[in-house]
């Protein structure tokens, strides 16, 4: 499978690009199913790691807060889709993972492109999220986001403490 071109980062303002793609759920979740509500879209590496396994759960115990402030979560990763079921189970995460195993909507994010660990250059996803107003659109656009610490940062970003 080739790996689709990265486009370029997002901004606010920007339309979110369409997705369908299978959920934790046994079913799919496309970006229209999330219209009519605010979203918080999240790329992370790989399941079941343990920097993945913390931002997901920092996820999953602030739902209660997310969601009295009209936010949904989803969480995207290029991992198939017999290991987002695994993981949302064993982490009883109460909310959609995706399975972006081309990462093609990882590309289309900006989220999926040239990374540089201990000296070496490779392509692979750029841990980001992704804040969505009820049409749609791109409110907050953040990059190479930290795992620990970044679900009490973006809720302060969101005003909720």
């Amino acid at each position: 499978m080739s790996t689709p071109p990265a486009t370029a980062r997002l901004a606010p303002g920007d339309a979110a690009p369409d997705f369908t793609l299978p959920d934790s759920n046994g079913g799919t979740t496309s970006l229209s199913d999330l219209r009519g509500r605010k979203a918080i879209l999240y790329f992370y590496p790989q399941a079941d790691t343990p920097a993945c396994t913390q931002q997901a759960c920092d996820f999953r115990d602030s739902l209660a807060p997310l969601a009295a402030a009209g936010y949904s979560v989803v969480g995207i990763s290029p991992d198939p889709a017999s290991a987002i079921v695994d993981f949302a189970e064993a982490q009883h995460l109460g909310f959609p993972l995706l399975a972006d195993e081309g990462h093609e909507i990882a590309g289309r994010y900006g989220a999926w492109g040239e990374k540089k660990n201990y000296g070496r250059t490779y392509e692979g996803l750029i841990r980001s999220t992704f804040v969505l107003d009820a049409e749609g659109r791109i409110e907050l656009a953040q990059y190479n986001v930290r795992a620990k610490g970044h679900v009490a940062k973006l809720r302060r970003d969101l005003g909720l403490g």
